[in-house]
């Protein structure tokens, strides 16, 4: 083939070529690829309500009413069954409210879309259970006399127990100086939350932050290790706040509150 290529004229020689380049490039085109496309998701306070319950509810102690909201952030990405093309990557790199993902790094767990769902929910109900010791302790109060309810088992994964161990801190002991934890503000924010209270990195992070903003909120919560990533496209008037850990996240909400108090920024 080869031979014959190099008598013909050159044009045509390189149109020859070109057959088999452009079919490949079609079927490139169209051939599903190991990505997910996702955008901001919703948000939800977790010092309200959800589908007529209180997302949190507290049995054993006295609770606080509370003004301002805390509210979890999530992303929403297409399906690992879902087939992306190039053409649609292509449209969507170039979209900030949007990003193109590995499919791994959204769905480690593998499986199909059902399987898949069920591992998210079952993250977010153990992550729940977690974020109940996380605050307990952070407060030093017996778990066996404090009990708490988290109604929102229908948003998966647990990147949401940053917050809801915040939203039992501020329903059971606000500030701690007889006010709310987010001084009547929209915050919102991300990260899981060990037993012991340390919050560990998650996914899409510069995607939550646009979901944050566009819900309200003026401060958002980002685990440290993530600080440029949520810087990346952060929207104007959300002010990033860093945080390793439970602790870490209750004292700049309350340094928030007090003017002149130095308060962590990525």
């Amino acid at each position: 083939m080869l031979s014959r290529l190099t008598r013909l004229p050159r044009p045509a020689a390189l149109a020859v070529c070109a057959v088999p380049v452009l079919a490949l490039f079609a079927v490139a085109a169209f051939a599903p690829l190991p990505f997910v496309i996702a955008q901001p998701g919703l948000t939800a306070d977790v010092l309200g309500s959800r589908d007529g319950k209180q997302v949190i509810a507290i049995t054993g102690a006295p609770t606080r009413e509370t003004t301002g909201q805390l509210r979890m952030t999530t992303i929403q990405a297409t399906g690992p069954s879902t087939s992306v093309t190039l053409p649609e990557l292509v449209g969507d790199w170039f979209d900030t409210s949007r990003a193109v993902m590995p499919r791994e790094s959204v769905y480690p767990s593998g499986g199909s879309d059902k399987e898949i769902e069920e591992h998210n929910l079952e993250e977010m109900t153990k992550s729940q259970s977690t974020a109940s010791e996380a605050a307990l302790g952070f407060l030093h109060k017996d778990p066996k006399d404090v009990k708490v309810e988290l109604n929102l088992a229908d948003v998966g994964g647990p990147s949401a127990g940053l917050l809801f161990s915040l939203g039992i801190v501020d329903k059971l002991d606000g500030n701690g100086s007889g006010g709310d934890l987010t001084g009547g503000s929209t915050i919102a924010g991300t990260g899981t939350i060990t037993a012991a209270g340390e919050v560990g990195a998650v996914g899409g992070v510069a995607l939550k932050t646009q979901a944050a903003r566009r819900d309200g909120a003026t401060v958002f919560l980002v685990p440290a290790a993530e600080c440029s990533d949520a810087k990346s496209e952060l929207p104007e008037g959300l002010r990033l706040v860093p945080v390793t850990s439970l602790t870490d996240a209750v004292d700049a909400l309350r340094a928030l509150q007090k003017k002149g108090e130095p308060v962590p920024s990525c």
